[in-house]
């Protein structure tokens, strides 16, 4: 006889609406089309969910894409999408991108495919940030469970760390992974982020630190988020 976990586990799974995490990146991919503009250029972010919905970009039928990656970049001119340097664009109506975390003030965590360099600064010239992700990045505080990863010029990896270790984090070098911007990453565990906003000024102030993975200045506007049952949309509470 079957336990009462066991139970449980298959009720949950026969309950959802979608059998798979990707189903739930698809269909928060397709609930985002209707917040993005027809035409124009728009900000693309980077990662597994934005891969799902870059391949929908066609319908919208856009001038060009301001990409926060390379691999993005060549996403899009796959599927015969210009892409355009950001120094040649004044603004963006949106920038779509995932996260390996929010919360309900539209914070996020983000960073764990290294592009947040990019990430954050195409997404500080959108009038709009579109954060699609699915429920399992949803979280009560940021960094419990996903490190926090911080961007750091090579020469300043240990003087960073020990900045970091005396914050109170555990900075874990993120071995073989080089930016696009040609620098490594610096994955932290067991920071207390009880406020988001300041932390990420401080990190920033680090001499060395080029950029750290949370966007709480570049915070989301609205979050579409794929849940066992179906699309919700969220706003900063």
């Amino acid at each position: 006889m079957q336990n009462v976990q066991e139970i449980e586990y298959l009720l949950r799974d026969v309950m959802s609406l979608y059998a798979t995490q990707d189903e739930k990146k698809q269909a928060a991919a397709q609930a985002a089309l209707k917040h993005l503009p027809k035409g124009g250029i728009l900000g693309v972010g980077t990662g597994s969910t934005v891969n799902f919905l870059i391949e929908l970009l066609p319908e919208l039928q856009l001038e060009a894409a301001v990409a926060s990656s390379e691999a993005t970049a060549q996403r899009l001119k796959k599927l015969g999408i210009e892409v355009v340097d950001m120094n040649h664009v004044g603004g963006l109506d949106a920038y779509v991108d995932g996260a390996d975390e929010i919360d309900r003030h539209m914070h996020m965590i983000k960073g764990g495919g290294a592009a947040l360099t990019r990430e954050k600064i195409v997404a500080s010239i959108a009038k709009k940030f579109v954060c699609i992700v699915d429920d399992s990045k949803w979280v009560d505080q940021l960094g419990r469970d996903f490190p926090l990863p911080v961007e750091v010029i090579p020469m300043a990896r240990s003087a960073v760390a020990r900045k970091i270790v005396s914050l109170g984090g555990d900075p874990v070098y993120r071995e073989g992974v080089v930016t696009d911007n040609g620098n490594v990453i610096l994955d932290v565990f067991n920071l207390n982020i009880l406020n988001a906003l300041e932390l990420e000024k401080t990190l920033n102030n680090i001499p060395g630190v080029v950029c750290n993975g949370i966007f709480a200045i570049n915070k989301a506007d609205i979050a579409v988020v794929a849940t066992d049952n179906g699309i919700e949309e969220r706003t900063a509470v």
